[in-house]
């Protein structure tokens, strides 16, 4: 018989990860991933499998419609794995708002509510919802499932999540959110796998991408996280800005009357690392730089990270454990080093050694929070909910 597949898109306000997944008794299993990069042109599909990689240049242009770019998608990766036994397509959506507590089957009333919540995710959320459409209208047979990145922090309490504005406004759904859900889950249950005694306690995640957030965990449950409404707030990250005093967006729209796209633009493309430093956005090319605004850049971010994870440590009433996931926080031992460092009052004693190799736990035996370097596997998490959401479906 042969197996059924499981298609997962994610994606992020410029680029869509794409997982290839088999369908097996013991869940699904990636067989292949993906990546196009909207930032490029002409545009890609990058594509690794069984240790092999390969670069298509697609015949489509980035800022055309999302179904001709979606039909040669299928059409290469129809010629490397069995796209006709499809069982089912799961998306990552950023932002569920109050409404979409797990995930859910995409039907009309689904994706009318996913849209409606735009608003609150203005460079996530069109893309996941043209992906949606897109393939709903090229394979209406298709089962389709959306993953929330948000839904994972539904457990914060409402002190947590509550901004110091009127309650008529909280009632209306401003309000701290949370984001990069998927990711903690996952973390979750690798830990609980790695160290199942550290897992059941108190522990802080840190995911570190062009994107990035951190997250207190108790026993494998949000508690408190540092992106709140947007994906702005919390710890300064690749181009945006992470938490800002609101006088100066007051500052800027009223007595700098930059307009409001202006400044939407400043805090969300031109702000983090590359503002900082003027040269980059990626941490990589700063930790090489020798120039002092490069220096600056990469000492504010640890700062501003380490002083999250004792925000967390308060909420959690204690720490136990510090997790590093994500493009930076797996792939960048510099960054841990100086976070860690930072740390050393709270019982973390860094093994320089094994950091730099990237290995999974990077603390001494000595020290009192254990720290550990664990990659994370967002479309693994979207595959296994889309499978427990659409059921014989897509079995």
């Amino acid at each position: 018989m042969t197996e059924r597949t499981l298609l997962i898109f994610n994606a992020g306000s410029s680029t869509v990860k794409i997982g290839v997944f088999t369908l097996r008794a013991e869940g699904p299993v990636r067989i292949a991933r993906g990546v196009i990069d909207f930032r490029h042109d002409p545009l890609t599909l990058a594509v690794s499998a069984e240790d092999a990689r390969s670069e298509t240049v697609l015949e489509a242009r980035p800022g055309e419609d999302l179904n001709s770019i979606l039909s040669e998608v299928f059409a290469i990766l129809g010629r490397r794995f069995d796209l006709g036994e499809i069982a089912a397509v799961g998306h990552r959506v950023v932002h569920g708002g109050d409404r979409f507590a797990g995930p859910v089957r995409l039907d009309g009333e689904a994706i009318t509510t996913i849209e409606v919540l735009t608003v609150l995710a203005p460079l996530h959320q069109p893309q996941s919802l043209r992906l949606i459409r897109a393939v709903g209208g090229m394979r209406p047979d298709l089962p389709q499932a959306a993953s929330f990145d948000t839904a994972f922090h539904r457990t914060n309490e409402t002190l947590v999540r509550r901004f110091a504005i009127p309650r008529a406004l909280h009632d209306r759904g401003i309000k701290r959110y949370g984001f990069h859900g998927l990711s903690y889950k996952y973390i979750a249950g690798e830990l609980a796998r790695l160290a199942p005694e550290t897992a059941r306690g108190k522990v802080a995640v840190a995911h570190l991408g062009s994107g990035a957030s951190l997250c207190g965990l108790e026993a494998g449950i949000s508690r408190d996280t540092s992106m709140g409404f947007s994906t702005l707030d919390g710890i300064p990250m690749a181009t945006r800005c992470g938490a800002l005093d609101p006088g100066v967006l007051l500052h800027l729209l009223g007595q700098e009357e930059r307009p409001l796209r202006e400044v939407e633009d400043l805090l969300y493309n031109r702000s983090g690392l590359l503002g900082v430093s003027g040269i980059s956005a990626d941490s990589r090319d700063l930790i090489e730089s020798d120039a002092p605004e490069a220096k600056d850049a990469i000492d504010l971010f640890t700062f501003r990270i380490a002083g999250e994870i004792a925000r967390l440590a308060a909420t959690l009433g204690g720490l136990d454990a510090l997790v590093f996931t994500a493009g930076v926080g797996e792939n960048q031992p510099a960054v841990r080093a100086a976070v860690c460092k930072r740390l050393g009052w709270l019982g973390l004693d860094l093994d320089l050694a094994v950091n730099a190799a990237n290995a999974t736990r990077i603390s001494t035996p000595a020290s009192r929070i254990a720290a550990f370097v664990i990659a994370t596997d967002e479309e693994q998490v979207i595959a296994e909910e889309t499978v427990s959401i659409l059921g014989d479906t897509a079995g």
